[in-house]
């Protein structure tokens, strides 16, 4: 391509893709980056035992920075695409305050607390964390994904990760994610 096209040709036409891509993978329409870390493992790294099911099976802590303008509140999803049977959920928690800058560790389990935010039902047939049990063999990637909203979503305690996306549809604003692993 560099030698078909004068110079400020090709980086607008790599702008264009690079544009594209961003669309492509929701981030287009405006939504800006958030950026998720966790004080108990890093990116790629291996999610401690605590945090579990051959452990206390405790969530991790998690924080973020401040969200974009025009957020009305947060919702986070874990999960892990390398289950057997498909993408396992692992977390559904929506309505989180905007203030809110980070979870605690071991954050209770209960379906609605008493901030207002609210926890789904995860693929362990419980509300709230599940944290890590993949059968034996290669390590499974966990996923811990954030997104600012431009609404609170008002699902009622227990709601599916399905329904906490149709219900996220159009009111992204921004995203993060982080990635552990772990096997047995």
């Amino acid at each position: 391509m560099k030698g078909r096209f004068p110079k400020p040709v090709w980086i607008r036409i790599m702008a264009l893709g690079l544009g594209v891509a961003a669309g492509v993978f929701g981030m287009g329409g405006g939504a800006m980056a958030l950026s998720l870390r966790s004080t108990a493992f890093s990116e790629g790294s291996e999610i401690p035992r605590k945090h579990t099911c051959d452990g206390p099976d405790l969530s991790p802590e998690l924080l973020w920075d401040e969200p974009p303008a025009g957020t009305q509140s947060l919702c986070l999803i874990a999960d892990d695409p390398d289950a057997p049977a498909g993408t396992w959920v692992h977390w559904v928690y929506f309505d989180i305050p905007v203030q809110a800058r980070s979870l605690p560790e071991g954050l209770s389990k209960n379906a609605e607390l008493k901030d207002g935010s609210r926890q789904g039902r995860n693929d362990f047939g419980r509300v709230g964390y599940g944290g890590p049990c993949p059968p034996r063999g290669p390590a499974h990637r966990y996923f811990f994904k954030l997104y600012a909203l431009n609404a609170k979503l008002d699902l009622p305690p227990g709601a599916t990760k399905a329904d906490v996306e149709r219900a996220m549809k159009g009111k992204i604003l921004g995203q993060a994610q982080l990635m552990g692993k772990y096997k047995r």
